[in-house]
């Protein structure tokens, strides 16, 4: 009877132990899983600026720095590998498209564009599926560090070698800032 008892005993250790890896795993590939979206999101995004771009130059003849700006933002946003990497070369990205929003303020013609007015409507719904993305991703990897951090889970997570996940951070400080609305 006692020997039925332990392996019970046993059985059901062993059990908790295996649930708690799968879950461990289950959780790292959501990770991996949110990340993939966001780099989804932001290869749709590197994939329509050079066609806004070219629909914008003819119009723009004078901001040609604004325009090199974003290209040069984009190739080192599509080069970036590790979280932090990205997350920093995407607030650059940012940073150009708004100066880019900023200066076709002054071209009239080419706010009327239905090319432009139509690749700017997907840039603005590709900004919030990257929006949506990056906190799903952020989400994810809380739930991710907080198993591996929390006991009892973290024994396992540390024999397994589990480790940490970045969060998807804004870089750019000036990002956070609340804007400034005048009449």
């Amino acid at each position: 009877m006692t020997f039925i008892v332990v392996l019970a005993i046993i059985a059901i250790v062993v059990f908790y132990i295996i649930s708690m890896y799968n879950s461990l795993i289950q959780l790292r590939n959501q990770v991996k899983n949110a990340w993939s979206q966001i780099d989804v999101q932001l290869k749709r995004r590197h994939d329509l600026i050079p066609n806004l771009l070219e629909t914008v130059k003819g119009y723009m003849t004078h901001e040609r720095e604004t325009l090199q700006n974003i290209t040069n933002a984009r190739a080192q946003a599509m080069s970036a590998v590790s979280v932090q990497d990205k997350a920093k070369a995407e607030g650059q990205l940012n940073d150009a498209m708004t100066k880019f929003n900023i200066a076709v303020e002054n071209y009239p013609d080419l706010k009327a564009n239905q090319n432009f007015l139509a690749l700017q409507e997907e840039l603005s719904s590709t900004e919030n599926k990257i929006s949506f993305s990056r906190q799903n991703y952020n989400d994810q990897v809380l739930h991710y560090n907080n198993k591996i951090e929390m006991f009892p889970s973290n024994i396992l997570a540390g024999m397994f070698n589990f480790v940490k996940e970045a969060f998807f951070e804004v870089e750019d400080k000036s990002e956070r800032a609340v804007p400034k609305v005048s009449f």
